[in-house]
Formats: C-alpha cells, structure tokens, sequence
C-alpha cells in the first residue's frame, strides 16, 4: 500500500487530542527552549493545534507584526497554562501558511515573524517572498548574511486581546 503524503490542509486539522496540557519534562522536544524562558520541570505546558495558531495569525492587522514568543503567551494564558510548546506552535505557523496558499485563502502569515524580528524561511516562497510581503506593507528589512530581519519589529508588535 502506497503512503499518500498529507496536504496542508489535512496537517491544519492537526492531531486528535489537542489542546493538550503537560508537565513539563526534561525529554519533551522543547524542554531546552522553554527552560530558556525561566520554565521549571513540571510547570504546565499547552500543545494547541494548528487550527487555533491559524486563528491567531489571521487576527493579525495590517501594519502590525506577531512572533512566535507572542503567540505562545497568549495561547498558554487562554488554556491557563504556564507556557506554550514553542516547537509544536513553530510547526503550526509553517502548516498554517503553507495550508492557506494551498487553498487560496488571504491569511497574513507574513506578519508572523521569529522572536528577534527574523523572516521564516519555511513560509511559501521562502525569504524572498516573505521580504516582498512585508515591504509591501511597508516594513523595512535587513540582510545579515542570509538571513533577513524585519528593522524596528517591537514598534509594530499586536498585543492579542486577551
């Protein structure tokens, strides 16, 4: 039997079960991450699903930016979490904006940047579109080698409401 590879759109339903809140363990794929932050082993940490990372990016106005370090805060604090899984909600953000230009939906994915204002190479078009993107609605980019930084990110971060 022939393995037929997922689309974005079945990988946006995401895994049965979620939301899923665990204890943080030193094994969890991104223990090394939160721990960064100030997390403790057994400090509650939410597993969303893609669907709601989508959600969140689509409230995204025009003129302002969301990262990834945004998104966790807000979705650890809606499920009454101490954090979020910052590898899952990375995940997500890719599948979200690889599922909306799969089925031609506006999704403002490009507004969701990196934590220190980097542009993802795993978007639709990699960084080249990316940086078209954003300099279309105005934001300036830099180069540093071969990566590309959005200038002046905090200014124009969203605050979701909460």
């Amino acid at each position: 039997m022939a393995y037929k590879k997922k689309t974005w759109q079945e990988k946006l339903a995401g895994p049965p079960g979620f939301p899923k809140i665990i204890s943080l363990a030193p094994g969890l794929p991104c223990a090394r991450a939160l721990q960064k932050a100030g997390a403790k082993p057994g400090d509650t940490v939410v597993l969303v699903p893609p669907e709601e990372v989508y959600e969140m990016m689509a409230q995204v106005p025009r003129g302002k930016l969301i990262t990834l370090g945004e998104i966790c805060r807000h979705l650890a604090s809606h499920h009454n979490a101490q954090y979020c899984c910052t590898l899952t909600t990375g995940i997500a953000i890719v599948t979200a904006a690889n599922a909306a230009v799969e089925a031609g939906e506006t999704l403002p994915y490009w507004r969701t940047i990196k934590n220190n204002g980097e542009l993802n190479t795993k978007y639709p078009g990699g960084i080249a579109q990316h940086r078209q993107l954003l300099e279309k609605e105005g934001f300036h980019i830099r180069q540093s080698g071969k990566k590309a930084f959005v200038q002046d990110f905090m200014r124009h971060l969203f605050q979701p409401a909460a």
